[in-house]
């Protein structure tokens, strides 16, 4: 198959549905992007690009993820010990709006404001614009190329784009069969960066264009701190082509192509952030890739990719409809019609993303992914540690790409070293480590935020925690128990035991000063507070840092002063799921009015998801949560993207089918742009990985000892089935069901033993051995 596509000319003397019937995971459109939200992603984990599709004047905007202005060492702390003993005691006044002011005045870098970069522009200006018809622009997730096909004149054209992983180059094909061939020049740009406006653009030589320059500004906000703004990553981008026909013209920085018939453009882009001598790596990169041919270079990217992405199929039905242009489908849906296979195809493209923008060994994906066209990004386009950063992360174990979590591991541990330090100067806590609510590519841990409501939460951290543990839970890999999971859970378990408050009123241990992420309370005078003694997230989140690293120590046979002092905390910490005389789930310690009843964070719930505190089993827990999440829907909750995909992942944990049913309904008439990225708005990925990761819970969940089996399928979803999906313990499951009722299960254990497996009423424990699939029938009995 991949040979056929390879020596294939190009699709363009097709029809559109033939064009489109060739492949079944593929996003195609009749018209190029007229605005960035309607172009296409590729990507290798570092190396990114939004496809356009103009035909005469090609804009392909260009990304690395370590475009960043700063350095390491723009500090770690601001306040001291003192300053959080006055806040307690105020606290324990009740003067709440005082700390509120104290806490962003004492302790935050209010200021420090630094954002992701684009790294510019690739153009292809055609020298004279031409008629086009037969015009189809696609991306094809299963082999993760963009491409658009066209006529001219009664001459076919093409062109392929994608983002090579296993050469770590970007890689555009332009191929026509016109005698004439084609003419068109070649350039590039960056929009200007107010730190330093000298970026330099040259020929080296008459086939190829650099780029170079140094990231330094950091998101345009004047600056009261005391931190150098004239430094940054420097980075080189290098452009050469190859044309089998016609010639190639250097003119002033750019290249001018003449009568070429087929033609190759290679991009390495690499910087000072990976490599000391970026300009030497990227000689070698162009210099290895250069005498590869493009049917080489497109055989690699597939097989690369396609040893991730083939690990999960999902089949909903209504695949007639790829005979209609995915902008077109996304609008039947905002005009009331359903479309099944356009959601497996948006679960499709989550996974798509999440290996386009996070492989071992680069950093994590953004609040952007890699996508950003911006010198000054929407949120800077960072990494937001109070549900953003997370949630991207939520399908790489469930949906079967282990690997693309490692980057978040990698850049966890950098934010440790640093968290340990603001934990010591900023807090007067010698052991441990902690982590606020948003950093950068420069891992710092401290306290940043004009207003109390989001920058002074302090379990950043914690939350990145739960995802060691799950990582170990899915793969069971010891090693990464012992070298990582068990020191990153040990530095913040000391933390917050050093942190905790004993409270003589209630007997507890309490986490004080709180926030509950980006919300408010009124206060006692009937005005909004943020800072409270106590809330329910953080006490969560504490109790599950508490009891992964006591089971992580008991798993590796410790038990010392540490696990004692952990195990003697946790089981007087005040409860973090308390229940009103409503029969909601309070989100402070104590039941405060709230001026926001339908706030887009869910942080109370916590608990239920993405933790496993709160199970079908803890009766008077799980119908308060389900309260709790009526309640904020009633007003108005879920109004984000990120915050909609968030409520898709606690309708399926609730078993609640119906509102499972009608928040994907929502997501997609509210949330989803025409190239299938989620808006907040404006654009975040994470609403696209939360969505996936929410798909995949309605049709397979494990937190609970035992694996659920379509545990909460909407009724839309009559007949599907999927394969590859992961569950904790680390086995493969695959599903197939017909009229909304289980045909098989089939399940392959990496791991030899003994499984719970539940389907409806009916319960089966199944001895499975390593390695070898065994499919169960709808009874839950093994088929011979």
């Amino acid at each position: 198959m991949i040979l056929i596509f390879i020596t294939a000319f190009c699709s363009c003397n097709k029809t559109q549905n033939e064009v489109i019937s060739d492949h079944n995971l593929t996003l195609w459109y009749e018209q190029p992007a007229a605005t960035w939200m309607q172009a296409l992603p590729v990507g290798n984990g570092r190396l990114g690009a939004m496809v356009f599709g103009n035909p005469n004047h090609e804009r392909i905007q260009l990304n690395e993820d370590s475009m960043w202005p700063g350095g390491p060492d723009w500090g770690d702390s601001k306040g001291n010990k003192k300053d959080l003993e006055e806040l307690r005691r105020l606290l324990k006044k009740g003067d709440a709006h005082k700390v509120d002011e104290l806490i962003v005045e004492r302790f935050s870098y209010k200021s420090v404001l630094r954002s992701h970069q684009t790294m510019g522009d690739l153009f292809i200006d055609f020298l004279k614009d031409r008629e086009v018809e037969n015009y189809t622009r696609t991306l094809n997730l299963n082999n993760a190329v963009s491409t658009v096909n066209y006529t001219s004149r009664g001459n076919n054209y093409s062109q392929k784009v994608f983002a090579s992983g296993a050469d770590d180059v970007l890689i555009v094909e332009l191929e026509t069969d016109a005698k004439e061939g084609m003419n068109f020049s070649v350039s590039l740009s960056r929009p200007e960066d107010k730190g330093n406006k000298t970026v330099t653009i040259s020929n080296p030589s008459n086939d190829e264009i650099t780029m170079e320059g140094m990231v330094t500004q950091y998101g345009g906000k004047k600056m009261n701190e005391p931190f150098p703004i004239d430094y940054g990553v420097k980075f080189e981008t290098r452009v050469k082509t190859k044309s089998s026909s016609g010639s190639i013209k250097a003119d002033q920085g750019k290249l001018v192509l003449t009568g070429a018939k087929k033609v190759t453009i290679i991009l390495s882009c690499k910087t000072s952030f990976y490599h000391e001598d970026y300009k030497a790596s990227n000689n070698d990169i162009l210099s290895k890739v250069s005498n590869k041919s493009f049917n080489e270079l497109l055989k690699n990217h597939i097989e690369d990719y396609q040893q991730y992405f083939d690990r999960v199929e999902l089949s909903l039905g209504g695949k007639e409809l790829d005979t209609i242009p995915t902008d077109k489908r996304l609008q039947r849906i905002k005009d009331g019609e359903d479309d099944p296979d356009l959601a497996a195809k948006l679960f499709q493209f989550g996974r798509y993303l999440l290996i386009s923008s996070s492989r071992p060994g680069t950093n994590p994906a953004n609040l952007q992914g890699i996508w950003n066209e911006h010198i000054e990004a929407p949120w800077n386009a960072d990494y937001h540690l109070n549900i953003n950063l997370q949630m991207n992360y939520w399908p790489a174990e469930v949906t079967n790409l282990s690997e693309m979590h490692l980057p978040l591991f990698d850049f966890s541990n950098r934010l440790l070293e640093r968290g340990k330090i603001t934990a010591k100067e900023q807090y007067g806590i010698g052991k441990g480590a902690v982590m606020h609510h948003a950093t950068d590519l420069w891992a710092p841990a401290w306290m940043r935020a004009a207003r109390p409501y989001w920058g002074s939460w302090i379990h950043g951290g914690g939350w990145l925690g739960q995802h060691y543990w799950e990582h170990y839970n899915y793969t069971k890999d010891d090693e990464f128990l012992k070298k990582q999971v068990y020191p990153y859970l040990k530095s913040i378990a000391e933390f917050y035991t050093e942190w905790l408050v004993w409270d003589e009123n209630t007997q507890k241990w309490v986490s004080t000063p709180e926030t509950s992420p980006e919300n408010s309370y009124f206060a006692k005078d009937g005005k909004p507070a943020a800072i409270s003694y106590g809330a329910a997230m953080g006490h969560q989140i504490i109790a599950e840092v508490f009891d992964n690293v006591l089971k992580a120590a008991k798993i590796l046979n410790i038990e010392d002063d540490f696990t004692k002092d952990v195990r003697s905390k946790r089981e007087k910490l005040f409860p973090g799921v308390v229940v009103s005389n409503e029969g909601r789930i309070l989100e402070w310690n104590e039941a405060y009015g709230e001026p926001e009843k339908g706030h887009r964070h869910m942080s109370h719930l916590y608990a239920l998801h993405p933790s496993n505190q709160i199970t079908v089993a803890d009766t008077v827990a799980f119908k308060a949560a389900q309260k709790t999440i009526d309640y904020r829907l009633e007003h108005g909750g879920a109004g984000t993207g990120w915050s909609r995909a968030w409520m898709i992942n606690v309708n399926a944990r609730l078993l609640n089918t119906d509102s499972a049913e009608e928040n994907i309904r929502k997501f997609f008439q509210i949330s989803i742009a025409d190239n299938l990225f989620d808006e907040h708005p404006p654009f975040q990925i994470d609403g696209n990985f939360g969505y996936t990761a929410g798909v995949a819970e309605l049709l397979m969940q494990s937190h609970e000892p035992l694996i659920r089996i379509l545990p909460a399928l909407p009724k839309n979803w009559q007949t599907g089935n999927v394969k590859g999906l992961k569950a904790r313990g680390n086995v493969e499951v695959d599903i197939e069901w017909k009229e909304g009722k289980l045909v098989k299960v089939g399940l392959l254990a990496k791991n030899e033993g003994i499984y719970k497996i539940q389907y409806g009423s009916l319960m089966s424990e199944v001895k499975l051995p390593k390695n070898e699939k065994i499919w169960l029938n709808n009874s839950l009995s093994i088929v011979k």
